[in-house]
């Protein structure tokens, strides 16, 4: 991780993370190891490897549910076995999603369900089992991830696009709902970020060098960007936002 900043109020939380084995998620396992986190984190893929590899690393080794998010009864089940290994979680973090590209020709109801499966209905469902406990325990932090490819009315994905913009209303409903009970809810809304997925399937010269015209910042967006936006949100250091969607883009989009 990038090591600019110790959250030290997070030490010893429990957070549990959607995706937490590949991608920006595993980056995030680890960003919150870093800082003392006590991780169950949920992904389909086997993710074992993944999670002893952070224990030798920190001495302290995430709990790896294996889980197909599009399983709500699984989701649930795991999310009571992750609390009751490390206590309730006062962060959770909703980082899964698919951005596999399609097109609104031929794509059938059953393709758009399995999009909103993944993409949407895990974060009202995760939050849904989240909020009694955190409730409990005085408070926590839900954060959704969301994404500036609505933001952007980009081509290419339109029921993924509309899963991320329905996840910004989510959140900022679920804080109003929430907020008495000392539950923050925000979204983050990465930009192009160069996970192995991205350079392996979608990156391409002209692609990058477009996309990097329209950001005020020339550099790439690596994953430690969005790890270090998250643990933000996460700690108390972000105690009075709440509702709000946290733009790390390199300035594509605008907000406010």
């Amino acid at each position: 991780m990038s090591g600019f900043a110790t959250f030290h109020d997070l030490k010893d939380a429990s957070v549990f993370i959607t995706g937490g084995g590949a991608g920006i998620g595993a980056s995030l396992t680890e960003g919150f190891l870093a800082q003392g986190c006590r991780v169950a984190f949920v992904q389909r893929s086997d993710a074992s490897y993944f999670a002893e590899e952070m224990g030798v690393k920190y001495g302290n080794t995430p709990l790896f549910l294996p889980c197909d998010i599009t399983d709500v009864a699984a989701l649930r089940n795991a999310m009571k076995k992750g609390a009751e290994a490390n206590g309730p979680f006062s962060v959770l973090v909703n980082n899964a999603a698919n951005d596999t590209r399609h097109e609104l020709k031929d794509f059938s109801v059953e393709a758009f369900d399995q999009s909103m499966a993944v993409n949407l209905r895990p974060h009202f469902f995760t939050a849904q089992a989240a909020a009694p406990a955190m409730k409990e325990i005085g408070g926590g932090s839900i954060i959704n991830f969301s994404s500036i490819s609505y933001m952007m009315g980009n081509a290419g994905y339109p029921a993924y696009a509309a899963s991320k913009s329905a996840i910004t209303g989510l959140t900022r409903s679920l804080a109003r709902e929430l907020g008495p009970d000392n539950i923050r809810v925000n979204a983050l809304m990465p930009g192009w970020v160069m996970t192995e997925r991205q350079k392996e399937l979608w990156v391409t010269e002209d692609g990058l060098q477009q996309h990097l015209s329209r950001q005020c910042l020339k550099s790439l967006l690596s994953p430690s960007d969005i790890v270090d936006a998250t643990l933000f949100l996460a700690s108390k250091a972000s105690q009075m936002m709440t509702g709000q969607a946290m733009v790390v883009d390199g300035g594509v989009v605008v907000t406010g």
